[in-house]
């Protein structure tokens, strides 16, 4: 069944020049990026609901930072997978390709994806608290407190926080995109956190053909055109080769 699936996504997409996907905590966990549920060490003490929120920051952003130094550390030496590389492969062959991505961990941009829609933000990019401008920063360990070259201010991690809205014309960008989109791709994600968890809704109710492709059968899966079981890092290599 998974190979047919995959030729039935192949010929999909072969055939339409306007594709989405949308990749979730899944690939990035075949390059070994852990979830960060607080198992390692002091961390064991917190849950991630706890430090990565506006309050935790303006409490205590010196903890908050040694989080998320520990998380760079962790990510840093890592490398995009076979799936990620295929994502680039496929870009490459799709007229129009737009690539959203609810990680932080900026793989995708290692691996080669020209323009990837990081709707959570990215733990390699910094913003002001005071002036909102934004550096890139791969330092580890980083300085802690960082601060802002132009103003001085206290810079944070440019990611999403729980109780965070994402950001209106990104999703505006978004929408559009599925909208339009003729085939999406829903991979590694389990569809419960909003809103991506609407976007294949969203391109199945424009007319889109909506594939999703995950370890396991999520609570969307029946919802959508097809649903594969496996993991990205050998399912969309062989989705590539397949697309003409």
């Amino acid at each position: 069944m998974t190979s047919r699936a995959i030729e039935l996504v192949a010929k999909a997409i072969a055939g339409s020049p306007k594709v989405v996907v949308l990749t979730g905590a899944g690939i990035s966990q075949e390059s070994g990026v852990p979830t960060f549920r607080g198992n390692d060490g002091l961390w064991k003490n917190f849950r991630a609901e706890e430090l990565a929120t506006p309050q935790a920051f303006e409490k205590d952003p010196v903890l908050v930072w040694k989080w998320y130094d520990w998380r760079r550390g962790l990510i840093k030496p890592l490398k995009p997978n076979a799936g990620h590389r295929a994502l680039v492969d496929l870009e490459r062959k799709v007229e129009d390709f737009t690539l959203v991505t609810q990680n932080v961990d900026g793989l995708h941009k290692v691996a080669g994806s020209r323009n990837p829609v990081e709707i959570h933000g990215t733990i390699w990019r910094l913003r002001c608290v005071e002036c909102s401008q934004t550096f890139e920063n791969r330092d580890v360990p980083i300085k802690i407190l960082p601060k802002c070259e132009s103003c001085g201010g206290l810079l944070r991690p440019d990611v999403v926080w729980f109780g965070e809205s994402l950001d209106e014309r990104m999703l505006s960008k978004v929408y559009g995109c599925l909208q339009r989109a003729q085939v999406m791709l829903i991979v590694g994600t389990s569809g419960v956190v909003q809103p991506a968890a609407s976007f294949g809704i969203v391109a199945k109710r424009g007319g889109a053909f909506v594939a999703e492709l995950n370890r396991s059968r999520t609570p969307q899966s029946s919802l959508f055109d097809l649903s594969i079981q496996g993991k990205a890092g050998e399912v969309l290599p062989e989705l590539a080769r397949r697309v003409k």
